[in-house]
C-alpha cells in the first residue's frame, strides 16, 4: 500500500476517557475500529453472523425501551453488571438477550433488528458516530477488518477499545494489537504512535494462548469465567480470524454487515 494513500496516524485509544472526547473534536477522514472483546462487539458480529438484519447499539436502558416503544418488532439485547437486564432494572419488562454470544442463535435473531446497551461497548460505538468509518471489531474477525482495512484506507485509524467502566480491559488491548499486527507490513513506522506499538507487542506476547491469557490476566475475562453459564463464552471469544464478516456503523447508528464483496 502506498504512503501516499495510506494512514497518516495510526493509534490507539486505551479507556473511556480517551474516546469520550471524540465527539467533540473527531479528526476529519478518521476510521474508528471499535474492540468490546468480552463482549459487547463479539456478541454483536455474531448476531450478524447467525442473520441478525442490524444491531442499533444505544448507550442507555431508556433508549432502549423508547426504540421497543416506537418499533415493537425489535429485540433488546443488553447487560449490566454482566448479566442480562431484567424488569426490575428496565423497569417494565425483560430483555429478550443479555450479551452473551453464544445466545444469539439464527433461531432467534435471523432477520431481526436488535436495540443493544451495555455498559462499555455501545457507549464506545455511539462515541465514534462522527467518523467517516466505524468499524466494530473482535478477535473473531480481525483478519477480515484487515483485509478490508488494506482496501480503503483514510488519513486516521483509532482502535477504539472500550475498557472496563472508565479504565483499560486487557482483552480489547489484545484485539487492537491483534488487527495491527495483522496490519504491520502495510504501516508507514512514521505513523504509528507509541500506544499502537505497545498495543502489539501485548498481543505479540499472548497470541500463543488467547484463551489462557484473557481467562487468567483480564478482569473481565475472570468476572464471566466466574458466572453461572457464562464461563463458555471466554473462549468463544478468545477465538481468533473464525468469522468472515465486517460490518459497519451508518450515519444513523445502524450497524449491518457489509456486502462480502468489499471483502475479496
Amino acid at each position: 500500500m502506498s504512503t501516499e494513500r495510506g494512514w497518516r496516524r495510526v493509534e490507539v485509544l486505551y479507556t473511556p476517557a480517551d474516546f469520550g472526547a471524540l465527539a467533540s473534536a473527531m479528526p476529519v477522514g478518521a476510521t474508528c475500529v471499535v474492540f468490546d472483546v468480552l463482549r459487547a462487539t463479539t456478541t454483536l458480529l455474531t448476531a450478524l453472523e447467525r442473520g441478525a438484519e442490524a444491531v442499533i447499539p444505544v448507550a442507555t436502558i431508556a433508549e432502549a425501551l423508547a426504540w421497543r416503544e416506537r418499533k415493537p418488532e425489535v429485540l433488546l439485547a443488553g447487560e449490566r453488571d454482566g448479566l442480562r437486564i431484567r424488569s426490575a432494572l428496565s423497569g417494565s419488562v425483560d430483555f429478550d438477550l443479555g450479551n452473551s454470544p453464544r445466545e444469539f442463535t439464527a433461531e432467534r435473531v435471523a432477520g431481526r433488528t436488535i436495540v443493544a446497551t451495555t455498559t462499555n461497548g455501545t457507549r464506545a460505538l455511539r462515541a465514534c458516530k462522527g467518523a467517516s468509518v466505524v468499524l466494530p471489531a473482535a478477535l473473531r474477525n480481525v483478519g477480515a477488518v484487515a483485509q478490508w482495512l488494506r482496501k480503503n484506507p483514510t488519513e486516521t485509524l483509532l482502535l477504539v477499545c472500550s475498557g472496563t467502566l472508565e479504565e483499560a480491559a486487557y482483552e480489547d488491548v489484545l484485539g487492537a494489537g491483534a488487527l495491527l499486527d495483522r496490519l504491520w507490513a502495510d504501516l508507514n513506522p512514521a505513523s504509528v504512535r507509541d500506544g499502537a506499538r505497545m498495543a502489539r507487542l501485548i498481543y505479540r506476547g499472548a497470541s500463543g494462548d488467547l484463551h489462557g491469557a484473557l481467562a487468567e490476566h483480564s478482569r473481565n475475562g475472570r468476572r464471566v469465567m466466574s458466572m453461572p453459564g457464562l464461563a463458555e463464552d471466554v473462549a468463544f471469544c478468545a477465538r481468533e480470524d473464525d468469522l468472515d464478516l465486517v460490518a459497519a456503523m451508518d450515519s444513523e447508528g445502524w450497524i449491518r454487515r457489509l456486502p462480502p464483496k468489499s471483502l475479496s
